[in-house]
């Protein structure tokens, strides 16, 4: 007996699952085109016996990946004849052509992927495989619903971070005041995997927590540490719904901040030396971006140019002090043990006393503020930074889309982008 496929050359080159290929032709005005049958019987859909008896059959043209030739689909209804069945009659349908539908499912997938994997914009995709845009939107809601459950996903550590959801506005209120609204959303990742396991509106404790809420008490039991940045909001929200899991603050934001400090004393010595911003000519705007590098990181000319402006642009010695307090605080977060890190503490809040700035006090109340989740930080080595690499991915679909207004939209491109970075 032959094995193998039983189709025909010209089915097993066109390569629709479930049909088969009975005649082709080329036309000056239709161009390349191909008929098509099922390859097998149809049976009723609502009693499942096989027909025997053909009722009509009808030419349906379908819509299939592009550079295939025009499909047409010899569609037949059947009798059906079981005799207790309520239908009397029914029309064919498959997996890959569904009752009602005109398109095949080969051109869902290949848009989804064309849209996710290749980072395309919708309309762009649409006018390439000749369909239209609610296609391939509707394609793309589908697929974010055909996604894995959250509740279902192994997940041990999320990060939670926030971004803009679109530019900011001005509105006025009934008094007639202008406001200032800001659109942001909250991005909850899984920091082992990287996959965006949801998007929620605004950046307050709220929606974290209407969203973590949602989710099974097992699920809730699982999550062992949480990283954020320092924001109370997300920290009020963890403490509520997770309250066994330990929260881990992100190093990055806590050198940022040492940072801003840092640039504030620079700008407000400029101001009390010079009456005005810093400019060009003078060395410590100059090396404003030197300032803010890792000394650990600096040549010895970059180290040696640093010393040099401190010596001669640094009166009062309190941009040095500034610089000192930072550099304290890398050193502070690069610790791997808890004694290790205490003695780091010490020397920082050491640092600060000696500085006496206003800037460095208040940098030392946020270490202190937020010291047991450091050395949560310490412990587990837990960050923000696959979150913050979401939001990357994030900003890169909303430069494709040219902006987003429908936020059910912006979540489907979003949750599907980070599925398809996950898988692949």
């Amino acid at each position: 007996e032959p094995i193998g496929s039983q189709r025909d050359a010209a089915s097993i080159l066109f390569d629709l699952p479930g049909y088969r290929v009975i005649g082709v032709g080329d036309e000056p005005r239709v161009g390349r085109w191909v008929d098509v049958e099922i390859d097998h019987r149809a049976a009723c859909s609502a009693c499942g016996v096989a027909p025997s008896r053909v009722h009509s059959t009808r030419c349906q043209r379908l819509r299939d990946v592009p550079h295939a030739p025009v499909v047409i689909w010899r569609k037949r209804r059947w009798f059906c004849d079981n005799t207790t069945c309520p239908a009397t009659t029914f029309s064919e349908h498959t997996d890959q052509v569904p009752a009602y539908a005109r398109s095949t499912t080969r051109l869902g997938v290949h848009v989804v992927d064309a849209v996710t994997r290749s980072g395309r914009a919708v309309r762009e995709v649409a006018a390439a495989c000749s369909v239209s845009w609610w296609l391939v939107q509707a394609c793309l809601h589908s697929a974010a619903l055909a996604l894995p459950k959250v509740d279902r996903l192994p997940v041990r550590r999320i990060g939670i971070d926030e971004h803009r959801f679109r530019r900011v506005r001005f509105f006025k209120d009934r008094a007639g005041k202008w406001c200032r609204y800001e659109p942001w959303m909250s991005t909850i990742v899984d920091l082992d995997t990287g996959q965006v396991l949801g998007v929620v509106d605004g950046r307050d404790n709220a929606g974290v927590r209407a969203w973590l809420a949602a989710r099974t008490p097992s699920w809730r039991e699982r999550i062992e540490v949480v990283a954020i940045d320092p924001s109370a909001a997300f920290a009020k929200a963890i403490r509520e719904m997770l309250p066994r899991a330990a929260v881990s603050v992100d190093g990055f934001h806590l050198v940022m901040k040492a940072n801003d400090a840092l640039t504030a004393v620079r700008q407000r010595l400029s101001h009390q030396q010079f009456g005005r911003r810093g400019r060009r000519s003078d060395r410590v705007w100059a090396h404003r971006l030197l300032l803010l590098r890792g000394g650990d990181t600096l040549s010895a000319a970059g180290m040696t140019r640093l010393q040099t402006l401190f010596h001669a642009d640094d009166a009062t010695g309190e941009l040095e002090a500034a610089w000192t307090v930072k550099e304290q605080l890398r050193r502070l977060l690069a610790c791997s043990s808890l004694t290790d890190a205490y003695e780091e503490k010490m020397r920082l809040g050491y640092c600060v006393m000696i500085a006496d700035m206003a800037e460095t006090d208040t940098l030392w109340s946020l270490i202190c503020r937020w010291w047991e989740q450091i050395e949560v930080l310490v412990v587990t080595g837990v960050s923000n930074a696959k979150t913050e690499a979401a939001n990357t991915a994030i900003k890169n679909i909303k430069r494709t889309g040219r902006g987003f207004r429908n936020e059910d939209q912006y979540r489907a491109r979003i949750l599907l982008g980070s599925a398809a970075r996950t898988l692949a």
